[in-house]
């Protein structure tokens, strides 16, 4: 099992491939990226997920389950923080309530694992947890906020029945505003990467952090990206992850008790 470079988990289990862009946060989806290189190294699993618009790859909407790799997590015996689907979203409307059904019997039977779902469609995760009737203590619910325009989506995660609620503002690409985050328990922030990526401002995240300081919600710093705070376009790892002067890696309360 390899470990994750996403700062924020310990590994990806990923038993759905595909996607479909649905607002300005999906255009330089490293996921897109990682497929298409994917597919011309004739992985099976991420053939025909793509389409070519304006010279660049982007998803299809075309969706894969991926039976074989359900049991993966029963293999890992060592705890894990484990981000469900990196390389897709379990509740796109494509996904089928009974594969969906399947990935939360298999996190019930691995109690020993953390499991972090993000998702970009919170309103069809809200109707299948609540339908569902069943809060897994080792199971993480969060949407992701690009910028203002999609605010609304934290309206729908907050009435998600979940241990933690969090919110992945990445990449954030504009304001999100005077940001209620009443009921979350744990924001994600981070500038975008690549050679296409959209600039961050420090006051966004300036937002953010207050935010997360008025309604108790841990704040993790993610990167900069490609753009630092002094505005300058360089490496993501030149630009580092320090906001404040601290590199913040705040959890939600229920793990770091």
């Amino acid at each position: 099992m390899a470990k994750s470079q996403i700062e924020w988990t310990d590994t990806t289990w990923n038993p759905v491939a595909g996607c479909s862009i649905v607002k300005s946060g999906c255009l330089n989806c490293y996921a897109m990226e990682m497929a298409r290189r994917l597919e011309a190294m004739g992985i099976e699993k991420y053939q025909g997920l793509l389409k070519k618009t304006n010279h660049k790859m982007i998803w299809n909407g075309k969706i894969k389950e991926d039976h074989h790799s359900l049991m993966l997590p029963h293999k890992w015996k060592k705890p894990r923080k484990i981000f469900v689907n990196s390389m897709s979203d379990l509740f796109h409307d494509n996904v089928s309530d009974e594969f969906i059904y399947q990935i939360w019997k298999v996190m019930e039977e691995t109690p020993h694992h953390s499991y972090q779902i993000l998702t970009k469609r919170p309103q069809r995760m809200a109707d299948f947890v609540i339908k569902l009737n069943k809060v897994l203590p080792n199971v993480w619910l969060g949407t992701s906020v690009e910028n203002q325009e999609v605010t609304d989506r934290i309206e729908h995660l907050r009435i998600v029945p979940a241990i933690v609620r969090f919110v992945s503002f990445e990449p954030l690409i504009g304001s999100v505003g005077n940001i209620n985050l009443n009921n979350i328990h744990w924001a994600i922030v981070g500038g975008e990467s690549g050679s296409s990526a959209r600039p961050i401002k420090e006051e966004w995240i300036d937002d953010i952090h207050d935010a997360c300081r008025i309604y108790d919600t841990a704040f993790f710093f993610k990167q900069w990206g490609r753009w630092g705070k002094d505005n300058k376009k360089r490496s993501k790892k030149a630009n580092g992850r320090e906001y404040k002067g601290t590199v913040w890696n705040e959890l939600p309360l229920s793990l770091n008790i």
